[in-house]
């Protein structure tokens, strides 16, 4: 058993917190969010994640995870302490560094005997020797008070606590022996392929992973796109596609593009590491730009069934968050899609089964529904953004008896083309018709 400790209670660090104290370890959380730790310690997730609350319920009963707002408590009562907090993106793509900075000030305050510190936030290369320099000024010296290390995260929302329990890889970037073995074993436990290297390398591998994850959702709505031109359906092409291994199925499923809090932020991060450094890296400009015209394109679709012109027409959106299985809106290409057609002054009819108190905090001016069939109801068109589940079952003659133009616009691909058309509905998705 470890004494763990976790700086941040977001996606990253609260599951990271539940599935180290799942495994023995003692586990003390802290963010400076006061209202989220008094949830937390009441046994209620701020975060929607399948399977979360009942590992929350069961590690607080066991007493082997604890929350606090006190760096204080957090840093003496810790050997090893993970670096969660958020690294978002500022307006020209720079990676904010504000809170993974915050954190490290706050952390050498307290400083008493060596801890390793070991980030998992998305950082840019550079951010180690900012750290450093915090910890110098105030009198902490590597390798007596402290150590660091990078352990990049590869969870996806939606899915984080089955990815943690079930890595694809470990990765640990650090320099010193006793780090190493350290972290080897604590992550012992969870049985995957360990991949020891440097720092620097842990970072590049982090942004690299997500670089070439988007770089497969552009190229497969680059695809669907022309597929629709020469009206054949995407999904067939991809059929004969993934029985090559070297492209294989994954990652190949035509949409709005890729959204969230860390696809486009961390290929917008490598993009401005690559210029500050004196490379143009013109390929991932472009997977970005395939991106932002995927949204411009999903526009198209409904402005081509409509008018130009939005005015007086009601538009249903069915999906706030950026994916399904997460209650997450940061970066959601459905918030920026109902900004575009309230631009061109659309009315919009909104409904997401876990999203909707987080976009409410982000887009006003948008009736927020109880369910999809309200949503429907007077509406122009219907426009998919999230491929949830329960949008499968949707009982397509209550539906165009609801709406007064039978048009959906299926950005996700999650309803059945024929059986839409049996019902009536002009059917258009992304790569079919």
């Amino acid at each position: 058993m470890k004494n763990i400790g976790i700086i941040g209670t977001g996606y990253i660090g609260l599951v990271t917190a539940l599935g180290l104290a799942e495994v023995g370890n003692r586990v003390i959380c802290l963010d400076i969010d006061e209202e989220k730790i008094n949830l937390l310690k009441k046994g209620i997730s701020p975060i929607h994640e399948e399977g979360i609350e009942e590992l929350l319920n069961k590690n607080t009963k066991e007493k082997r995870i604890f929350f606090t707002t006190n760096f204080e408590e957090t840093i003496e009562n810790s050997e090893i302490i993970f670096i969660c907090v958020n690294t978002p993106s500022k307006n020209d793509g720079e990676v904010d560094l504000s809170q993974v900075i915050s954190s490290a000030k706050s952390i050498s305050k307290f400083l008493k005997n060596r801890k390793i510190i070991a980030i998992k936030s998305t950082i840019p290369i550079g951010t180690l020797s900012k750290i450093r320099e915090i910890f110098s000024k105030e009198g902490k010296k590597e390798g007596d008070d402290y150590e660091l290390a990078i352990v990049p995260e590869f969870l996806r929302e939606g899915k984080a606590v089955y990815d943690f329990f079930n890595p694809s890889r470990i990765v640990i970037g650090a320099e010193k022996d006793y780090v190493i073995n350290s972290l080897k074993e604590l992550f012992f436990p969870f049985q995957a392929p360990m991949v020891i290297t440097t720092p620097i390398t842990a970072i590049l591998i982090k942004y690299a992973s997500n670089a070439f994850l988007a770089m497969r959702v552009s190229f497969i709505n680059e695809i669907a796109n022309i597929c629709e031109k020469f009206s054949v359906d995407v999904f067939e092409v991809i059929e004969g596609m993934k029985y090559d291994k070297r492209i294989g199925g994954e990652h190949l499923s035509p949409g709005i593009g890729f959204g969230g809090p860390c696809l486009s932020k961390d290929l917008m991060g490598l993009i401005k590491m690559a210029e500050k450094n004196g490379y143009e890296p013109d390929f991932l400009r472009a997977i970005l730009e395939k991106n932002e015209h995927q949204v411009r394109y999903i526009v198209y679709k409904v402005k081509e069934q409509l008018s130009d012109l939005l005015y007086d027409f009601t538009i249903s959106i069915w999906g706030l968050t950026f994916k399904a299985g997460t209650n997450d809106v940061r970066n959601s290409l459905a918030i920026k899609i109902i900004n575009l057609l309230k631009n061109d002054g659309a009315n919009i009819k909104a409904y997401d089964p876990y999203g909707m108190e987080e976009a409410k905090k982000l887009i006003k001016d948008v009736e927020y529904c109880n369910d999809i069939y309200e949503a429907s109801e007077d509406s122009d068109l219907l426009l998919i953004l999230t491929a949830w589940d329960e949008f499968k079952k949707a009982d397509f003659l209550k539906l165009k008896g609801l709406m007064r133009k039978p048009i959906i616009i299926d950005g996700v691909n999650v309803l059945d083309p024929k059986e839409a058309k049996k019902y009536g509905f002009i059917y258009k998705g992304v790569g079919r018709e």
